[in-house]
């Protein structure tokens, strides 16, 4: 239930120091209620601070969508346009930033489908794939390896591409991509499982004639 008062929803509570990491997700979850039910009634300034306090957040999480600043930026603000639309079915039965994810997660799959139907996706070449991997593990940029590994994902179907890196790339429960996806627990196993077959086929390609 969305209770509190429109009126000074921000002012003191972003600048205290709070004792624990649940009680300072408590606040600001607080504060997302309060400017979710000012900005269903109407108040434009509450949506921007929504904006405002989750825009990092989903920033970061469009990032594993597209490494293009340009299409980043413009997931970004789809995200929060879809939110924007479907605030008024927000229940709060889970924080807000739990929700906002899901929105995200759904918005950069449909990047990655229309990527693919339109053949647009920016993908390795297997062969300089397998240079990365002929280097000594020091001697691989971080940065570097991400981007290749982005790439090389995007070999795979969208479906594939978002559960492997949901599960392995950023480290989600089986439970949690669940929440993500709106898959199914035995759904998100099968298709990891499924994902693996199909990414091992690649690196085989990629390495003919080793165990790799």
């Amino acid at each position: 239930m969305l209770y509190s008062e429109c009126a000074g929803t921000e002012d003191g509570r972003d600048s205290q120091v709070l004792p624990s990491k649940r009680r300072e997700t408590s606040q600001v979850q607080e504060m997302d209620l309060d400017d979710i039910r000012c900005c269903l009634s109407g108040d434009g300034e509450a949506y921007r601070r929504l904006v405002e306090r989750h825009q990092q957040r989903v920033s970061a999480i469009m990032w594993r969508f597209s490494r293009d600043t340009e299409t980043h930026e413009d997931l970004v603000q789809d995200v929060f346009v879809e939110a924007y639309e479907s605030l008024a079915t927000y229940r709060a039965r889970a924080p807000f930033s739990h929700w906002l994810a899901r929105i995200a997660t759904r918005v950069g799959y449909r990047h990655w489908k229309r990527e693919r139907r339109e053949g647009t996706i920016q993908t390795v070449p297997l062969a300089e794939w397998d240079a990365v991997l002929e280097q000594p593990a020091d001697d691989v940029e971080p940065a570097e390896a991400a981007e290749l590994l982005h790439r090389l994902l995007a070999l795979l179907p969208p479906r594939d591409r978002l559960v492997l890196t949901l599960r392995y790339v950023e480290e989600h429960s089986v439970a949690k991509t669940a929440e993500l996806t709106g898959w199914s627990k035995t759904m998100v196993k099968v298709q990891a499982w499924r994902a693996r077959g199909k990414l091992r086929k690649l690196f085989e390609k990629a390495t003919p004639g080793t165990d790799r």
